[in-house]
């Protein structure tokens, strides 16, 4: 293989690996999937957690496992799914082993895992002239005929074009040969997906579970016929044709027609949702524990939250299956812990059931059960007690309810009232110290809130209303914690900063600058107390890119492209953050990123992503904002339906397991 350095307009760039060469559109497919562990094995003594490279693992669907092929040529489609980050992070993500295992089952498709290297590994793969490989057979990602990344968030980005890079493929889609893979993206950050569009050939909205990807894996499957391979505009035009699939360039030549809908799971509360596939890792994952998801969606309609719009309505599984999986999980995997996981958990309508269900399961065992977050309106006294009976093992080195008692985690968002009406967070002061009265009394002794600055109409008043909040916290924290606690009590604060997502009825409202966040980071500190308390925030200059990312269009990918080069790939590892590089990047192309970022949007305006649909009508978000202006609270929409639209767009309805159950009895 050859090194090319310059670009596809021929600008200079970093050294990269070069597919091999084209091959005409109709020809045979008659890749040979060569093995590369012979070349990568050597290399696995010069770097940090070999076993990141290490295929194998217990679980895992080996090419033995995976459906059989029954085409007439014996060739299967050749699929890769790829997180853009380390092993670590990638493997622990819920939707990457859902998605793996219903791969596994299709007929005549073979998939396979791909992470983002360390830098280490990253080096050596291009001074030994070596490409980017698959986890399981250790085979070239150029030779896949579908790779598939999840877009976790905007600054992931850049580790998007690391990986092609690494792959040996052009950046641009445009400029990819037939014989290459298709790039399809999804996931949370790809509801604008314009900033990357450039670089992708084709983007699914929705929840790919729900048959989503079978249906785009199929009919790519279906296209080959005896062994030869579709042009490219023929595997456009068949991913066009399957709901919840955008295809930038189809959309740009008319083929492809506006709105594109996203897709969601009809059958999620019902479906059998227990991996075939659970993979047991060599290492230690960051979140290394068993998760079982019990619902989807949120009704409380915060209007920050871009997850609360993307998987609206809320569907909740039935609890048997929530016992079912999370029992066979454990049996099956080893792991001490189940997370039971959703964006309100503790909203859950029979999470009571589950949890004293999942107790006497898991009884005279070391099996823990742990629940995210927790609603500061929801933790009833009731459910404390089930969280800590749930987690107490009685078996001899077992863990002890006490020992799971360290810490509860709540979001009030906002120290004052005023503020949380803005963003529609029902949650009250009485509330939260109540319920940090009850839980310290209870044994817990540390607590952790999660807070926001930049928010619409904050103040500095609502700003050191944060400090005043914490102070109150720690103090009631202090009176009704055990005697043998109170010296332990610790109140741990997390501070982002507020970023305008798509769809959100805050999409058009202005971002902070990074000197304005840093100035209400100080003055939040100041009023912070000095004891007892730990206070974290977020990197003022990382959420000034996130918000001009997250609301970019298509020239944003220059942006992002620049940014890559300039810091010669480094900004693909999250914790390489450098701002320098995007502003030089931004120099370059003369691009005034404060402009950009500090700026309110005409409601009326057409934005970059109005041509792709959650299913929420634009008009309840422009109501929405109007309602954060005038400081009005919107009700949870299981009380009182706001007509978001969601529900007849899509063609669904809320689901709760209360509801679905009120007819049967509760099984053991």
């Amino acid at each position: 293989m050859q090194r090319d350095n310059t670009d596809s307009e021929g600008r200079g760039r970093k050294n990269t690996i070069t597919a091999a060469p084209n091959k005409a559109e109709t020809a045979a497919r008659t890749r040979e999937h060569r093995s590369l562990w012979s070349q990568i094995e050597p290399l696995l003594v010069q770097v940090e957690r070999p076993s990141r490279y290490i295929d194998g693992e217990y679980g895992v669907a080996t090419p033995l496992q995976q459906a059989p092929s029954h085409s007439s040529e014996g060739s299967s489609l050749q699929v890769g799914l790829c997180y853009p980050a380390h092993y670590e992070l990638g493997q622990s993500n819920q939707a990457l082993q859902l998605l793996y295992d219903q791969a596994s089952r299709l007929d005549d498709v073979s998939v396979q895992r791909i992470f983002l290297p360390g830098e280490d590994m990253s080096r050596l793969l291009r001074v030994h002239q070596l490409p980017l490989f698959t986890l399981e057979q250790c085979s070239a990602v150029a030779d896949l005929d579908v790779l598939g990344i999840t877009l976790p968030f905007e600054l992931s980005f850049p580790s998007v074009l690391e990986v092609l890079d690494l792959s040996g493929l052009p950046l641009h889609a445009d400029k990819r040969s037939a014989d290459m893979p298709l790039v399809i993206v999804g996931g949370p950050a790809a509801y604008n997906p314009e900033p990357i569009a450039a670089f992708v050939d084709a983007v699914f909205l929705g929840e790919a579970d729900g048959g989503a990807l079978t249906d785009i894996l199929t009919a790519l499957r279906d296209l080959s016929d005896g062994g030869v391979r579709p042009s490219r505009q023929q595997q456009l035009e068949a991913l066009a044709n399957i709901a919840g699939v955008y295809v930038p360039q189809l959309y740009d030549q008319g083929v492809q027609q506006a709105p594109i809908t996203r897709r969601v799971a009809q059958d999620f509360h019902c479906a059998d949702f227990t991996p075939t596939c659970l993979i047991v890792p060599y290492t230690e994952l960051i979140h290394d524990r068993l998760t079982v998801e019990v619902r989807r969606g949120c009704t409380r309609g915060c209007r920050f939250c871009q997850a609360g719009i993307i998987y609206r309505p809320v569907r909740e599984r039935d609890p048997d299956r929530i016992v079912a999986a999370a029992v066979s999980g454990i049996q099956r995997t080893g792991f001490d812990e189940v997370s039971l996981t959703s964006l309100s958990t503790t909203d859950y309508s029979l999470i009571a059931q589950v949890l004293q269900r999942l107790k006497r399961r898991f009884a005279g065992t070391a099996v823990s059960v742990s629940i995210p977050s927790l609603r500061v309106d929801n933790f009833s006294i009731d459910l404390a007690r089930l969280l800590a009976d749930s987690t107490a093992g009685s078996a001899a080195g077992g863990r002890t309810g006490s020992s799971k008692k360290s810490g509860l985690t709540f979001a009030p968002e906002a120290g004052t009232q005023r503020l949380r009406d803005v963003i529609n967070k029902g949650v009250t002061e009485d509330q939260l110290l109540e319920t940090v009265a009850y839980a310290f009394a209870n044994g817990w002794h540390r607590v952790k809130l999660y807070f926001m600055i930049g928010l619409p109409t904050e103040t500095d008043e609502d700003v050191t209303a944060i400090g005043t909040l914490v102070q109150k916290v720690l103090d009631t924290a202090r009176e009704s914690a055990l005697p043998s606690k109170r010296g332990s009590v610790q109140v741990n604060v997390s501070v982002s900063t507020f970023v305008p997502k798509a769809h959100t009825p805050f999409q058009w409202e202005q971002q902070l600058l990074p000197a304005e966040t840093l100035r209400r980071q100080a003055l939040l500190q100041e009023s912070i107390p000095r004891k007892g308390v730990k206070l974290s925030w977020h990197d003022a200059e990382g959420s000034f890119i996130e918000g001009i990312i997250a609301r970019g269009g298509r020239d944003a990918a220059d942006l992002i492209e620049a940014a890559w080069r300039c810091s010669d790939g480094a900004i693909a590892y999250t914790d390489n953050f450098d701002f320098s590089y995007w502003q030089a990047a931004a120099d370059s192309l003369n691009l005034d990123l404060e402009t950009r970022a500090n700026c309110t949007i005409d409601p009326a305006a057409s934005l970059p992503w109005s041509h792709l649909h959650t299913g929420v009508s634009t008009d309840w978000l422009r109501a929405q904002a109007q309602a954060a202006r005038d400081e009005q609270f919107t009700p949870d929409c299981i009380d009182s339906c706001s007509n978001c639209g969601v529900c007849p767009e899509l063609n669904i309805a809320v689901h709760l397991a209360s509801d679905a159950a009120a007819e049967g009895g509760e099984r053991p």
